[in-house]
């Protein structure tokens, strides 16, 4: 069976930016979940889900301690706060993109 799920019901997430680079942080509500998350929150993942915007390079970076994974993404903020026409400069709501990632169902 393929079951999905949400990411949202078993993550939150934080973003930030600096000049044309967005960084979205996604922690596990649950430790036992950091796992799944490193397994199913990939770079592919999140590149797919943020194409539209025609990102550049996405680099993820893990945080056991913490339970979470940092994406940092290139060219995501239609040429950074300043030069951007866009409502939501910042790339806020990007964040709220990844959550709404359909994955597999952790185990």
């Amino acid at each position: 069976m393929n079951d999905q799920v949400l990411l949202c019901d078993y993550a939150h997430a934080r973003a930030g930016d600096k000049g044309n680079i967005l960084s979205v942080a996604v922690f596990a509500y649950d430790p036992a979940h950091y796992a799944w998350l490193v397994a199913e929150l990939t770079v592919e993942r999140v590149a797919g889900c943020l194409a539209h915007r025609r990102i550049g390079r996405v680099r993820r970076y893990e945080l056991p301690n913490l339970g979470g994974l940092n994406f940092v993404v290139e060219n995501a903020l239609e040429g950074g706060v300043n030069a951007s026409p866009g409502i939501d400069r910042h790339g806020k709501s990007l964040s709220y993109a990844l959550l709404d990632l359909r994955l597999p169902a952790p185990s």
